[in-house]
């Protein structure tokens, strides 16, 4: 791990002084990161992949940092251990910052505290670099009932580097048309093979849908895609399955993929593997109980990688193709929302899994999760539909990340 320490430091003190002034903290330092010292006149050397931290050695350098705004790390991160008025110094700086709209933070104090801190900034910093340059297939187009879930383009590239990109769903027929039952033949034996049981889909509905897997995933090769939200209900009239198995599978092989052409969900699966390497289960609230504090999350497809064991369904609504229906293992969870035509809002909670519901007039997987917070978020001020479910507790890796990145949080 790289640490380029851009050094502030007043004409008064020779570079050598300020080593020896500084060498507590810098002494730490060095014993966990490889540490670059850079003048602050060299920061332009730098590029978007470094990672960088401003090292105010002494007082009087206000009008430096101010004079390079423009190069600044965004989030800022200020190091000053106080000596030399080096933390007086910082403070005016993060004041300023932050009135200009910069999020900044100083580092200073306990030293265990500054290397475990710094760990969990360069992680915040990986992930907004995974995500930078990153393209989403938009393939179709939102399905017309997602009203609250847009998606400004252009800001949000400003924002994420994240780029969406509309696909129409001519192209996938392109592929689906080519693929033969032969071809898939083998991979339907497998998927079958490993399911606990099929009830209502035919052999026929496993190939169609099977098809539309390959023919997915080859558009994606050939647009070099890392995520796509498919608008599910339009393809069926063509080609007469749904995309729940070509979602699930394409989540498994961490090619991140969304339900409904959803632009806010699929840029959350995004940010989940960023920062998880997993991949969520995106579904509908579909029921809520405020006296119990408990939610069932519905949906037709989930990565077979998130649970125990499937059943091969047809497809709730429409009694077509392929649907799955997943048995979560039980346990804590993590439910995350990103949402804002800009992406710069959020749900976030933590709750548990205490069973997998099988209600006729639901989604085909479904889960009961007991609350952490007051599901009265959901009737009263919802971010949109669509919410995603993580096993585990991610609670403090996602709130760090999106507060770094100046977003709010719904509640």
């Amino acid at each position: 791990m790289i640490i380029n320490l851009i050094t502030f430091a007043s004409l008064l003190h020779k570079q050598a002084t300020i080593r020896t002034s500084h060498k507590v903290v810098l002494n730490e330092l060095e014993k966990y990161f490889t540490v670059n010292f850079v003048d602050y006149k060299d920061l332009g050397k730098l590029g978007n992949d470094d990672f960088k931290i401003l090292f105010i050695a002494t007082g009087g350098v206000e009008r430096m940092v101010t004079q390079h705004f423009e190069l600044l790390p965004r989030p800022t991160v200020i190091l000053a251990d106080g000596i030399q008025n080096s933390l007086a110094a910082a403070l005016e700086i993060s004041a300023w910052l932050r009135n200009k709209g910069m999020k900044s933070e100083i580092l200073h104090g306990d030293l265990a505290n500054i290397i475990q801190r710094i760990h969990i900034l360069y992680k915040n910093f990986q992930a907004q670099r995974t995500l930078s340059g990153l393209r989403i297939g938009v393939l179709g187009s939102p399905s017309p009932w997602l009203i609250a879930s847009s998606v400004d383009y252009l800001l949000s590239k400003r924002r994420w580097g994240v780029e969406y990109i509309d696909l129409p769903l001519e192209r996938i027929y392109e592929y689906y048309d080519k693929i033969t039952d032969e071809e898939v033949g083998a991979a339907c034996a497998a998927f079958a093979s490993q399911a606990l049981a099929c009830r209502e889909a035919t052999p026929e509905d496993l190939l169609k849908a099977m098809r539309l897997y390959r023919a997915i995933r080859m558009l994606c090769e050939k647009e070099n895609l890392s995520a796509v939200t498919l608008s599910c209900f339009k393809l069926i009239e063509q080609t007469g399955t749904t995309g729940c198995l070509a979602l699930s599978l394409l989540n498994d092989e961490g090619l991140l993929a969304g339900c409904e052409g959803d632009l806010q969900s699929i840029f959350t699966l995004l940010v989940i593997k960023a920062l998880t390497g997993k991949a969520g289960f995106m579904a509908n609230p579909s029921m809520i109980q405020i006296r119990t504090n408990e939610v069932v999350f519905a949906h037709c497809s989930i990565a077979t990688k998130l649970v125990e064991r499937y059943i091969i369904r047809d497809h709730f609504e429409t009694n077509l193709g392929i649907g799955i229906q997943g048995i979560m293992p039980t346990g804590e969870v993590t439910i995350i929302k990103c949402g804002g035509e800009c992406l710069d809002e959020y749900y976030l909670s933590t709750g548990t899994i205490i069973e997998n519901t099988n209600y006729l007039n639901l989604c085909r997987t479904q889960i009961r999760v007991k609350m952490n917070t007051s599901t009265e978020y959901f009737l009263k001020n919802p971010i949109g539909n669509h919410h995603i479910v993580i096993p585990g507790n991610h609670e403090e890796v996602f709130n760090e990340f999106l507060q770094a990145n100046i977003c709010k949080r719904t509640e």
